[in-house]
């Protein structure tokens, strides 16, 4: 079934193609339909993010390895040394940790492409918009429910 372009709700019938087509993405009202350039454009740029940030977090992992190499138990090295060597590794747990939470939220997004929900906010169902999307395509929530959960937050 495919919803209504300016719905709040839309499901992929048993038949669900590989890539759902443009048509089925939510818009907001006044908004006009996705097209299919612009739904590739938008999956294609979530593919070489994802292929960015993977990269990014190989590199992570190798700069991580090296640290852990590094440290080998501090023989000879004040406590500032130690201290930098510390914080320098938290700082790239915390970096890596980011970036496969970003390439979650990019794969999740290729997902709600292909499945012809991306554009549907997950919180209230509404569509989240076009222009909000083309600006960042990984956004899940609407402007007013991500307001909120930053109120709250």
């Amino acid at each position: 079934m495919v919803a209504k372009k300016t719905g709040t709700a839309q499901e992929a019938g048993p038949g669900a193609q590989a890539h759902a087509g443009a048509e089925a993405l939510a818009v907001r009202p006044g908004e006009d339909p996705w097209t299919e350039a612009e739904a590739e454009e938008a999956r294609a740029g979530l593919r070489a993010d994802a292929e960015r940030i993977r990269a990014e977090i190989d590199a992570s992992g190798q700069a991580l390895a090296g640290l852990m190499r590094d440290s080998g138990g501090g023989a000879g090295d004040d406590e500032a040394d130690t201290g930098t060597k510390n914080i320098t590794r938290e700082h790239e747990l915390s970096l890596a940790a980011n970036a496969r939470e970003m390439l979650r939220q990019t794969e999740q997004a290729l997902v709600r492409l292909d499945e012809g929900t991306y554009g549907s906010c997950e919180n209230c169902g509404n569509p989240i918009g076009k222009a909000r999307l083309q600006a960042f395509p990984r956004a899940t929530l609407c402007v007013d429910c991500k307001q909120k959960q930053e109120r709250r937050g």
